[in-house]
């Protein structure tokens, strides 16, 4: 999916990606589907592998403004995953005793351990994205995160960590029908908080601390992807399809039998 990939030092406009493209996939929506479907039988071949070898770490980080499709993602791409093997962890506003702490703190205790998948709902990323949005540190400070978050990745990466980024990309006119849709259905009305028509207001200041964000941690060692997003179908194929590649790359393997077991009969 190198197609979607973030060049590192490019000087990527967000406005210059159409947020409805299907870039790489020609078929619709039903093939869509069916591709995913080979997708995540291979994912779970390989994950199977990966717990059972306990050698690598996977970390996936997912990005997006209020209604990208983040928990969408996670349900429809890990959510047949053996339990066992992976976790799904997300930043809300952050504790106390968090706040007592650097910034890093309380993500560092939750990055994958070895044989494992951990998928971030949101990130250490929230502290370049809505700190500096709403100027809850002063700047010399939110800008040095940058390098800060570009080095910790760099110790995950050296420590056997692979690291996925994707940001999921929507438009406006997007979010507004995903918003509507919380107000108008019941089951999805839980959702919604007015606050998020606050944030919303705000969108130009959002997209331009993601911009920043993906052209300064785009990184050989953990790079961006930008999911073109109005299509769930699509960005699930998208995420998939890095996964699937990741895991490949990493060539897990079963461990060999302790012995010899063809001779043992259960009786």
């Amino acid at each position: 999916m190198n197609i979607h990939m973030v060049k590192p030092g490019s000087k990527l406009k967000l406005e210059a990606i159409d947020p409805n493209a299907k870039p790489g996939f020609e078929g619709g929506k039903q093939e869509g589907k069916k591709a995913l479907e080979k997708l995540l039988a291979r994912m779970d071949e390989l994950q199977e592998m990966l717990y059972a070898e306990h050698k690598h770490r996977l970390l996936i980080v997912l990005q997006g403004i209020d209604t990208a499709g983040k928990d969408g993602t996670i349900r429809a791409v890990f959510g047949s995953l053996n339990p066992q093997g992976v976790r799904v962890a997300s930043f809300k506003t952050p504790t106390v005793p968090e706040l007592e702490h650097d910034y890093l703190w309380r993500v560092h205790q939750v990055v994958p351990r070895t044989g494992e998948i951990v998928v971030f709902n949101r990130s250490h990323y929230e502290d370049v994205l809505i700190v500096r949005v709403h100027s809850l540190v002063p700047k010399e400070r939110w800008e040095r995160r940058y390098r800060h978050i570009n080095e910790f990745e760099r110790l995950l990466v050296n420590e056997g960590t692979t690291i996925l980024k994707f940001f999921l990309y929507i438009d406006k006119d997007e979010q507004k029908v995903r918003f509507q849709e919380r107000i108008d259905i019941p089951r999805k009305q839980w959702k919604f908080n007015p606050d998020d028509l606050k944030e919303r207001l705000l969108w130009p200041q959002y997209i331009q601390a993601y911009e920043e964000m993906l052209n300064r941690t785009s990184t050989q060692w953990a790079p961006w992807y930008v999911v073109p997003a109005n299509a769930n179908w699509y960005r699930n194929l998208v995420v998939a399809t890095a996964v699937v590649e990741a895991l490949e790359k990493l060539n897990p393997q079963f461990p060999k039998p302790a012995g010899d077991y063809s001779k043992i009969v259960i009786e």
